[in-house]
């Protein structure tokens, strides 16, 4: 950090006269390079940096505690947000409106009496960004004379009445992913998924397999990753995701905020922004409920730059989804940071394990949370304690159905989900039906009915009814052996009007001819076949079979 006489030498001869002015020096030099040995010997002087620092107003020593608070530098941009610009002028004009006897705020007051400088300081990793800063040499008497107060907490305990309503962690963040990745093997559509995993949103539940490994970076199944994701106990499955969010800097929160668009080329550090929130909420009491938007507050109060480490609001190219406006600017910092703020807690950080939520009545919006009680071994790098092993049996019903408790193992159920259709998810179990389809796309990837009966015959409560297996085993052998369709029965009274009909366009949507004067229609040809049959000279009627979902045409 610079020393009083680097701060110094930068400025010209009236500027060190106006602090020496203020600090109650004579300075007589001809010019500055002789002035600033006189000035900075003076300045150094213990007694009178003393009476200077407790003759400062309250708000100039509330600016210089700030400054100690953060070990003595401050990014430009922060400080002068808390306490104003310093204004840029020329000798001529400093002159004329002695910024120094009427500074315009509280950073004025400091600058002028040079207690504090600006400069460009690098700290690697990161680029040099402009700081406030206290002169070296000068910072052990400030912190003895104006010792930093004790950081106070940052927001306010929640009350009672909002958390009525808790939604406590879980690790129902594993079923989800198993869900995915089988959705994903198998080729299900995205809706279709969307409503086993209701309230976590699937680019999120992508993100994280990306970032704990389970897709690579084409979004493809990575099996050896999944193996383990899926084959592990469940508090080792909660701590791979947890751990892969942790250290990804790939899994980029802010660009998941639903209501934001993003555009340009511009780039942020998601890793950066993820650690100092993390910090920031370790300052929390633990156990303690917390209010959410008063969190939010003190961290724009506090912490503003905690994703923006020079400070910068103005190159990033971010719209509102609702209005369509840019969000530039520190004016913009609620829509943005405070909503990424927001988004982590009771996005990843509740779906992760890591915090429990709660409102004031059911379907209110979140107004507290506190960190889980899982939360310390999972950010610690440990297997949580507590949570339930996966031995629940699945059960097979006659008709085809396969129920899937959520604790029967998830590689199991990823195996099981891709030879069966989709129907469902209720009360923390998987409902699937055995199918032809599916099953033919499930052979298509090396999935054999005979894997499928031996997941049956392992995995599910007995007793399993004998019929399916046999519909499995015959399925193999002789592939589907009945279907069942909607169509419209066409009878005729005489079979030329049938033949007749097979020689126009509409022929193609006569499915089967069972009679010389009844034939199958394809349900969505029965408008066609009236048409045709009208041109023929036919009228004909519909009438729709409601029971049994065919219909029946005749003439």
């Amino acid at each position: 950090m610079p020393d009083l006489s680097h701060t110094l030498q930068s400025h010209d001869l009236g500027f060190l006269k106006m602090v020496a002015g203020l600090w109650g020096i004579e300075l007589n030099a001809p010019d500055a390079r002789k002035a600033l040995p006189i000035l900075e010997n003076e300045m150094l002087d213990a007694d009178l940096l003393t009476e200077v620092i407790e003759a400062l107003p309250d708000g100039a020593k509330m600016a210089l505690q700030e400054v100690l608070r953060s070990e003595g530098m401050l990014l430009w941009s922060q400080f002068c947000r808390k306490f104003g610009e310093v204004r840029v002028m020329g000798p001529s004009r400093r002159d004329r409106e002695r910024p120094d006897l009427k500074p315009a705020n509280s950073a004025e007051v400091l600058w002028y009496r040079a207690l504090i400088g600006k400069a460009f300081l690098s700290f690697p990793p990161d680029e040099p960004q402009e700081y406030a800063y206290i002169p070296e040499d000068i910072l052990d008497f400030v912190i003895e004379l104006l010792p930093p107060p004790q950081e106070s907490l940052l927001g306010r305990p929640a009350s009672p009445a909002e958390y009525e309503v808790i939604l406590p962690a879980s690790d129902q963040i594993l079923d989800h992913t198993c869900t995915f990745l089988a959705a994903t093997r198998a080729g299900i559509p995205n809706e279709q998924v969307a409503g086993f995993t209701t309230g976590l949103p699937l680019t999120v539940l992508r993100a994280l397999l990306q970032a704990a490994g389970g897709l690579d970076d084409a979004l493809q199944i990575n099996p050896q990753r999944v193996r383990q994701l899926l084959g592990a106990p469940r508090p080792e499955a909660l701590l791979m995701l947890v751990r892969g969010w942790l250290t990804s800097p790939m899994f980029n929160e802010l660009r998941l905020l639903p209501h934001l668009i993003f555009e340009g080329e511009w780039s942020n550090t998601p890793l950066t922004a993820r650690q100092a929130l993390l910090d920031i909420l370790s300052r929390l009491p633990a156990d303690k409920w917390w209010n959410l938007q008063s969190f939010i507050n003190a961290v724009k109060e506090q912490h503003p730059d905690f994703q923006r480490p020079a400070g910068d609001y103005d190159s990033w190219f971010i719209r509102s989804r609702a209005s369509g406006d840019f969000l530039r600017g520190f004016s913009s910092w609620d829509q943005v940071d405070g909503e990424l703020i927001r988004f982590f807690i009771t996005g990843p950080l509740h779906w992760l394990g890591l915090a429990d939520l709660a409102s004031p009545t059911p379907g209110a919006p979140v107004a507290a949370f506190r960190l889980s009680a899982w939360s310390a071994d999972l950010l610690e790098g440990r297997e949580p304690s507590g949570l339930p092993a996966e031995t629940a049996p699945l059960r097979v019903t006659s008709d085809g159905c396969i129920e899937i408790p959520h604790l029967t193992p998830r590689s199991v159920r990823y195996q099981l989900a891709r030879f069966c259709a989709w129907e469902g998810v209720k009360e923390q179990t998987y409902h699937y039906r055995l199918a032809p389809q599916a099953l033919e796309q499930a052979k298509k990837q090396g999935l054999l009915p005979r894997h499928l009966t031996a997941l049956l015959k392992q995995y599910a409560a007995p007793p399993l009814p004998p019929t399916i297996l046999q519909s499995i085993e015959k399925w193999d052998r002789h592939g589907l052996q009945a279907r069942q369709q909607a169509a419209v029965i066409l009878r005729v009274t005489a079979p030329e009007i049938l033949i007749a009909l097979k020689k126009t366009r509409a022929a193609r949507y006569i499915s089967e001819e069972l009679t010389p004067t009844i034939a199958l229609v394809r349900a969505e040809g029965a408008g066609k076949i009236r048409a045709a049959l009208l041109e023929l000279g036919y009228l004909s009627d519909l009438e729709p079979n409601e029971s049994s979902g065919a219909a029946t045409t005749k003439i």
